[in-house]
């Protein structure tokens, strides 16, 4: 299939090219401002579907508005019926279309001049009223809201909270490009005239921007948000996107003696915690025992001999491991265990415990196994 997609250099329009090209579709017409406008003729010709993405909607006069979603779209169906192509259109317009102000009355009439194309003509055109949409290429002080937050505060710069009970509607641009690629395949989410994107989130501009907030926090408290919730989930992929290339990496405390080292790595409220464990040729670790703390060792470098004993009893269960063939191993409540380096290298351990270290509850009992 050959697709035009106007607007092509915008946040949606970048998005959408990839998400094509990631579907296998090599024939791809972009129309971007600035363009030779013969070229749009030339792709008309040819095209097959039309992704009109083309818009304005932070223009620096206001008849800008009118100009851009209007007079451009006028431009296209014209350009569409003088070469006969019927090929289906999808047209994002935005709920600011049900709203008295002059970007919502361009949006609006854009959308009728494709409603009356398709009783013209009979082309199929799917309109779509989109909400706030985020995520990554997107441009700050310009796209979203989002955006913007992102871009502020991973470079420490203030961010604006006119009214933090203003309740935001946002959608990911992943779940508008899946209903894209929908459109495109006859089978969109649809309610009388209107296409629609069905994922979609509520959240207060205060809680937005304490969320995002908390992203860059993480990298000092070392806490992960809840990915159960998938508004916390793509707002988190959309701020890493926003990073600054200096700053992609951020440094650990070490905690190191003569033995080695001891890491804190993740922290969860909820799953617990990752550290990364160092020791030395011949060092042994451990020696305690935990009531309701439990652990997951995995050797990823080196060789070690992981011992265990139940408090009350002798015997003693012991497992050698390395980094050659990585095994998990549970360290069981209520058993005293160790971990000693038997090679000639560091030995590195993953670790992983089911709750975060409390210096005021512990939870850990030292008794040689």
């Amino acid at each position: 299939m050959k697709i035009l997609v106007t607007g092509a250099n915008g946040f949606v329009g970048k998005n959408l090219i990839a998400e094509l090209k990631n579907k296998g579709y090599d024939e791809i017409f972009k129309f971007s401002r600035g363009n030779d406008p013969s070229l749009l003729e030339t792709y008309i010709k040819e095209c097959e579907f039309v992704f009109h993405l083309a818009g304005v909607n932070r223009p620096e006069e206001e008849n800008e508005f009118m100009e851009g979603n209007y007079g451009f779209t006028s431009e296209l169906l014209d350009l569409l019926k003088k070469h006969n192509n019927n090929s289906p259109i999808l047209f994002p317009s935005s709920i600011q279309a049900e709203k008295d102000n002059p970007y919502g009355r361009s949006k609006i009439a854009g959308e009728d001049l494709l409603f009356d194309y398709h009783m013209q003509t009979g082309a199929e055109v799917y309109i779509y009223r989109l909400p706030n949409l985020f995520g990554k290429w997107s441009k700050p002080n310009y796209n979203t809201v989002v955006a913007t937050y992102c871009h502020n505060i991973a470079r420490n710069l203030d961010i604006q909270v006119s009214n933090p009970e203003v309740e935001l509607t946002l959608c990911y641009i992943d779940d508008v490009l899946a209903e894209f690629m929908r459109a495109m395949n006859e089978n969109p989410t649809k309610k009388d005239k209107y296409c629609f994107v069905e994922s979609t989130h509520q959240i207060k501009l205060g809680k937005l921007a304490e969320l995002i907030s908390s992203f860059k926090e993480s990298r000092v408290n070392l806490s992960i948000p809840n990915m159960e919730e998938g508004l916390t989930k793509n707002l988190y992929s959309t701020y890493l996107s926003f990073l600054p290339k200096e700053s992609f990496s951020y440094e650990l405390k070490m905690n190191c003696d003569q033995r080695g080292s001891f890491t804190e790595f993740i922290r969860t409220p909820d799953r617990g915690q990752v550290s990364v464990n160092v020791s030395k040729p011949g060092i042994r670790k451990g020696n305690h025992w935990h009531h309701t703390k439990n652990e997951k060792f995995l050797v990823v470098s080196g060789k070690g001999l992981i011992r265990f004993r139940k408090i009350d009893t002798d015997e003693i269960v012991q497992y050698e491991v390395n980094g050659e063939k990585l095994e998990v191993v549970d360290i069981p409540i209520g058993y005293t265990h160790s971990i000693v380096n038997i090679g000639d290298t560091d030995l590195v351990t993953v670790m992983w415990v089911n709750e975060c270290f409390d210096p005021e509850k512990p939870d850990t009992h030292f008794l040689e196994v």
